[in-house]
Parts: structure tokens; C-alpha cells; sequence
């Protein structure tokens, strides 16, 4: 299996459980790496035989900086779903970064992996 990834793309979004934090944007960054076969893309050199990350990450920017969660939990895992069930991704792993969010910490979050068969 080869795996296509998407590292660091920043997206602001509406994330928390406290007042303050639904009344602000926060940046969060993700890092997607995803199951895909490239031989075929690589054989003909074309695009629409590849996994095309440009576009999910146009599809993600517009769905994560239009959500509004209170957990990252949730939106990881609807981020993951999104990847396997429009892009036809057999295996994806999300790590999501909600920055700064605790004193002292440079990033905190999760990191989860999802197939098509969960």
C-alpha cells in the first residue's frame, strides 16, 4: 500500500466547550496520511489517476472552517469520514493539532486512525 499525505494545513474554525472559545475563530492543523495505490497514476502521469490532495484539502478547509464543534474528537472524526467516503480512501490517519490551547503545551489534540469497514 502507498500512502499519500497532507501535512500541516491550517484551517480556522469555531472549536471548544467554553463561552469564549465559541465566540472566536481558532487555527488548527492537520496532518492526513491516506491509503491509495499511486501505481497507476504514476504509469500515466495523470491526474485523474491519482488521489488528488488538492482537492480534499479544498473540500476541508470549506467543511472544517464552517463547523462549529465542541470537541476535536468530533471533528476528527467527521474529517476522517469525509476522506473515506468521498475520496474512496480505504484507510486514513488524522493527526489534529488545536494549537496553544493549554498553557505551556505547543499543540494538543488527537491522533486517530479509521478504515472503510468501521
Amino acid at each position: 500500500m502507498d500512502t499519500v499525505f497532507i501535512q500541516g494545513l491550517k484551517i480556522d474554525t469555531v472549536i471548544g466547550i467554553y463561552d469564549w472559545e465559541r465566540k472566536i475563530r481558532q487555527e488548527v492543523v492537520l496532518d492526513i496520511e491516506m491509503s491509495a495505490d499511486i501505481s497507476t497514476a504514476a504509469s500515466t502521469d495523470h491526474i485523474d489517476q491519482a488521489l488528488n490532495y488538492k482537492d480534499i484539502c479544498k473540500r476541508l478547509r470549506s467543511f472544517v472552517s464552517d463547523s462549529e464543534f465542541q470537541l476535536v474528537e468530533t471533528l476528527a472524526e467527521e474529517i476522517c469520514q469525509i476522506v473515506i467516503k468521498e475520496f474512496g480512501v480505504q484507510w486514513v490517519k488524522l493527526k489534529l493539532n488545536k494549537g496553544e490551547a493549554i498553557t505551556g503545551a505547543e499543540g494538543v489534540g488527537v491522533i486517530i486512525e479509521r478504515t472503510k469497514d468501521q
